[in-house]
């Protein structure tokens, strides 16, 4: 009887070991960003690839639609929208919301980029962003250079933080 335990509590801590690793460690600045591919909020395919060489990407993570700190991310980059693709940079939004929430919040906010709707959380894994014990992302923003490396990393609570860093690294590749 006591190896059918322990042999379950094995299987038991396998099981639960693998399911922990599957959220890969978050990249850095100078890492080839992890390709994805994603549904935005009319339910089309987003596919980091097809930007690759033709986009700087500020692919942006964040909680949940409609709430203050995401809410207020979300209408500061609709806000520098134009200048930023004057610098030839796509913004992409990333939740665990559904692609209805986000035309709804996309309507409500008159918002001028994509969102993805991550429902499982794969990108979020994929990037290591995923909140522990929870289906969010933690707000996290990337800049991914033309080609393909990430160039800066904000992991920040506060939006005007990502807004400054990224203004900053976005004049930094200006300069290169």
């Amino acid at each position: 009887m006591k190896t059918n335990w322990f042999a379950t509590l094995l299987t038991a801590g396998s099981i639960l070991f693998s399911a922990a690793a599957v959220q890969a460690a978050m990249p850095q600045a100078g890492d080839a960003a992890p390709a994805f591919t994603g549904q935005d909020q009319d339910g089309k395919a987003v596919n980091l690839a097809d930007l690759t060489g033709k986009k700087i990407v500020l692919l942006y993570f964040y909680p949940k639609d409609f709430t203050g700190g995401c809410t207020k991310e979300a209408c500061g980059f609709r806000d520098r929208v134009g200048d930023l693709q004057k610098d030839n940079v796509e913004v992409i939004g990333v939740s665990f919301d559904s692609a209805d929430s986000h035309k709804q919040f996309i309507a409500k906010y008159n918002l001028n980029f994509t969102l993805l709707a991550d429902t499982e959380g794969k990108i979020a894994d994929l990037y290591g962003v995923k909140m522990d014990g929870r289906n969010m992302a933690k707000r996290v923003s990337f800049l991914i250079g033309l080609d393909g490396k990430i160039v800066h990393v904000t992991d920040a609570g506060n939006p005007d933080i990502h807004f400054n860093e990224m203004k900053d690294a976005i004049a930094g590749l200006k300069k290169n």
